[in-house]
């Protein structure tokens, strides 16, 4: 399709738009409008992406010690967690099962002490619902053998009591055995045989795992756990697996999910991505609106050629329509240049802030101080389509009234000192 097919109204908005204006200061504010909404888009597209990010690697880090579903008994205690397991493998949504003990101890080594949650676990079931086993700095999961009294524990737990592996720690439980003497607590020395990061502070500096026979003997449970911790295929159905699994136990279990459990970190993430992108489309709105002074002064500047138009029979509406293009094409042009540069910098964040850091000798997010001290960045293409359908619409809307004005032009007033 050429130019001159084109119907009228298309032809001459973007030929006015392409057209050298005797005005430069209109030329200057389209320029500025259209740079304003690509900046503004490319922030946009820039920031949500890096709080996805950041939602995401939280997930990650939660979940490799977290459980997506827990099923716990009254009181931390679940009988014939055999038959519990068994009915949640049933369901085609979970992947794996494992059971746990949770209790809470204290270790001591060399005079430090710590007061720590311990967690019995099976270690081959154990790493099939978290992650703590492809997070080890030293030793293994595997190595927590039953009788053996081995400790796997929480780098920054490992580092305040000054242990290394194959050191002996003293673990203190809180459940005291009567004597004549009085209540005295049951102490019993464990060797460390691994030490893991996850690097969330929370579980680095306050877990530490044993073996579930172990656990029990120590806490006589016999064969009584705490619960049975789950993973799905999907983590977003655990909501509705949790529903279902309760429906299917009965009253005498609790059945959490991951969103329950954890819900004060996600629901904070994306209450800062809503208001980041609320602060942000404010950018954007000021340079669409701005579209606003270019088209009024344009609209000034055509009068002429708007009175010629209607005397040839153009209609108000043709003309309103002329100006819209005219607007649009600055908003789209704006809108197309911030989705590129937004992408591109969304998809080499791990580039860019390196370079920027490296340039000024600064560190954004200091390790000693920030559970993630590198900025992650996760590109969801809905929130790019959204971003840029917001951007044409501002755009869109910044035209109607300028375009307006201009079909209300008087062409006999237009014409009378030309």
């Amino acid at each position: 399709m050429t130019m001159r097919s084109l119907p009228y109204e298309l032809f001459i908005g973007l030929r006015y738009t392409r057209a050298k204006r005797r005005n430069h200061f209109i030329s200057f504010i389209s320029l500025s409008s259209m740079l304003g909404i690509a900046l503004g888009v490319a922030a946009l597209i820039t920031v949500l992406s890096v709080m996805n990010g950041f939602q995401n690697e939280l997930r990650t880090r939660i979940l490799g010690v977290a459980s997506h579903v827990q099923i716990s008994g009254p009181g931390d205690v679940l009988s014939d967690w055999q038959a519990v397991a068994k009915v949640a493998a049933a369901d085609p949504r979970v992947l794996a099962t494992a059971p746990y003990v949770n209790v809470q101890g204290m270790l001591t080594f060399d005079g430090a002490v710590r007061g720590a949650i311990i967690r019995g676990v099976l270690p081959e079931r154990e790493d099939q619902v978290a992650a703590i086993g492809s997070h080890m700095k030293a030793g293994s999961l595997a190595a927590l053998k039953p009788g053996e009294y081995g400790i796997v524990l929480g780098a920054e737990l490992a580092r305040a009591l000054a242990v290394l592996v194959g050191d002996k720690v003293t673990l203190i439980a809180p459940q005291g055995q009567v004597t004549p003497a009085g209540i005295i607590p049951r102490l019993k020395q464990f060797r460390v045989v691994g030490i893991f990061e996850i690097g969330m502070f929370e579980y680095d500096s306050g877990l530490a795992l044993i073996q579930l026979e172990d656990a029990q003997t120590l806490y006589r449970m016999g064969d009584k756990v705490s619960g049975v911790r789950l993973k799905l295929h999907d983590l977003f159905q655990s909501r509705q697996v949790a529903m279902d699994l309760l429906s299917k136990l009965g009253a005498d279990v609790f059945v959490t999910d991951w969103t329950r459990s954890h819900a004060n970190f996600f629901r904070a993430v994306q209450m800062e991505k809503n208001v980041m992108f609320i602060i942000l489309l404010l950018i954007v709105a000021v340079a669409a609106f701005n579209i606003v002074s270019t088209l009024v002064m344009a609209v000034t500047d055509k009068q002429p050629d708007i009175a010629i138009l209607r005397t040839l029979g153009a209609a108000p509406a043709g003309i309103m329509a002329v100006f819209i293009v005219q607007g649009a094409l600055i908003g789209v042009i704006g809108t197309l240049i911030g989705v590129g540069g937004g992408v591109l910098l969304a998809l080499n964040i791990h580039v860019v802030v390196p370079f920027i850091e490296n340039l000024f000798s600064v560190h954004f997010l200091a390790k000693d101080v920030y559970y993630i001290s590198e900025l992650p960045s996760e590109l969801l293409w809905g929130d790019v389509i959204t971003i840029a359908a917001v951007s044409f619409v501002l755009s869109l809307l910044a035209t109607l009234y300028p375009s307006w004005r201009a079909s209300r032009v008087n062409p006999a007033e237009a014409l009378r000192y030309e």
